[in-house]
């Protein structure tokens, strides 16, 4: 990347040495500003590039666990997520050269949307899931073309989005659960608890304590160990323990039109595209939510344009619809684990891509994963979005009620149920709360949210 040198006076320019506004400072205390418009800056930087492929190979071996445990929570078979996960890195890798969003996120399957996409298998079939994915990635075109991406974070309230990744938080942390007390056929007799469940169950505990140990050491250093840690320790204990394992379906992946099958009806392409439109939507959110600590821990402080993030996004989602292909975006998991193994450009992509890509076409490998390993990744992903309600606390106890109130409707009857429901109920009570307690007729409230609603949509990025 080229660079512009600045010479600002700052008041206290030896205190830190990175400047705010993705400004670094040099030597003598002048600022040096990074020019991140520079074309191709944000994919690829020759003094960053062994930095990069180190950091992409890190981060593509930790992606293949969670793109197999998103994968079987949504339905689909684990070839196809992670030709997915390939799909969108390279996309990913190509767009930032022209329409950067982010600099260092780490482009995959989206866990937020596991349960979605589950219910629409089961509700649509699997023979039409390509074309609503592809009908998906068409209304993200659109809303990308008019920046709709700015108004979503107002229109939907944070805690509200919060509480909707808790609901499915717990369902991915139960789902998972199920592992960890699995036992290999051969081992299960009439009496439940017998001595295979039971050593399951210890082995398992034991795997998950030694994961949220070394995940709480090396969180803030080198996020990727805990995985390697769990994936090796587990290979090794299957080699003396029979333990159940990963059973990857071998499925033919190939191009098709995704158009929906002949016996669709009105009534179900009515359901699809209201489906379609709450994928797209939370898609969208979390995509933003993620730009938000993305740019936080970004190593130069480069700002993030979610609109072209959500360019990519649609972009990919698109592509990969002409393979059966899932919905994706960048996941913070994947994205931390990338920035703290190095990266500080796109190119991390290309390894990511090609780590992930390898197993695809050699997934025999991946039938040594245990289930107990890949259980304990995953329930700690859930975790990690149910404790993502501790951020509500700031918007005060409403907030919060509404937020629990929305995990436990999207845990119970579903997001697209949930999510309504609990839009529905925040309406209302600030209707009752400016009619009633402010006295302010019906058609100035209206009113006043979508004047809100514009100006606050001002302020986002």
């Amino acid at each position: 990347m080229s660079s512009e040198t600045e010479a600002v006076k700052g008041n206290n320019p030896a205190s830190s040495g990175t400047a705010t506004g993705g400004e670094n400072l040099a030597p003598d205390g002048s600022v040096v500003k990074t020019a991140d418009k520079h074309f191709g800056a944000a994919a690829f930087q020759a003094k960053y590039a062994l930095r990069d492929a180190a950091a992409g190979t890190i981060t593509g071996t930790m992606a293949i666990p969670l793109s197999i445990g998103i994968a079987m929570m949504s339905d689909y078979p684990i070839k196809v997520g992670l030709a997915t996960v390939v799909f969108a890195s390279f996309v990913g890798w190509f767009m930032a050269w022209f329409r950067p969003g982010n600099y260092i996120g780490s482009a995959g399957i989206a866990a937020g949307l596991a349960p979605a996409l589950a219910l629409g298998v089961a509700s649509f079939g699997m023979e039409n899931m390509a074309f609503c994915i592809f009908l998906t990635a068409a209304m993200q075109a659109v809303c990308w073309h008019f920046n709709w991406q700015k108004y979503l974070l107002v229109a939907v309230p944070v805690y509200l989005v919060e509480g909707l990744l808790a609901g499915i938080g717990l369902k991915i942390f139960l789902k998972f659960f199920e592992f960890t007390y699995e036992i290999p056929e051969p081992a299960v007799t009439e009496e439940f608890w017998n001595t295979a469940r039971i050593t399951m169950c210890a082995i398992s505990a034991a795997g998950m304590g030694v994961f949220v140990v070394l995940f709480a050491k090396f969180k803030d250093i080198q996020p990727a160990i805990p995985y390697f840690v769990l994936i090796i320790g587990g290979i090794l204990v299957s080699l003396f323990v029979p333990v159940p394992m990963i059973v990857v379906e071998d499925v033919d992946l190939y191009l098709r039109l995704p158009v929906p099958s002949a016996d669709v009806t009105i009534m179900m392409m009515v359901l699809m595209i209201l489906f379609c439109a709450m994928l797209a939507t939370i898609d969208v959110i979390e995509q933003v939510m993620s730009n938000a600590a993305i740019e936080k821990i970004d190593p130069l402080k480069r700002k993030c344009n979610s609109n072209n993030s959500l360019l990519a996004i649609w972009i990919a989602n698109m592509g990969s619809s002409f393979f059966g292909g899932m919905t994706n975006l960048d996941g913070l998991a994947k994205s931390t684990t990338n920035r703290l193994a190095g990266a500080y450009t796109k190119f991390s992509l290309v390894f990511i891509g090609s780590v992930v890509c390898f197993f695809l076409f050699n997934s025999e490998y991946l039938e040594y994963l245990p289930k107990f390993a890949l259980a304990a990744i995953m329930m700690f992903s859930g975790y990690k979005m149910i404790a993502g309600l501790v951020h509500v606390t700031h918007y005060g106890p409403y907030a919060m009620m509404l937020a629990i109130a929305t995990g436990l409707l999207v845990f119970e009857l579903g997001i697209f149920e949930g999510l309504v429901i609990a839009l529905v109920a925040h309406a209302i009570i600030h209707y009752m709360v400016y009619t009633k307690h402010d006295n302010m007729p019906g058609r100035d409230v209206i009113k006043r949210y979508f004047e809100n609603l514009k100006r606050d949509s001002g302020n986002l990025q």
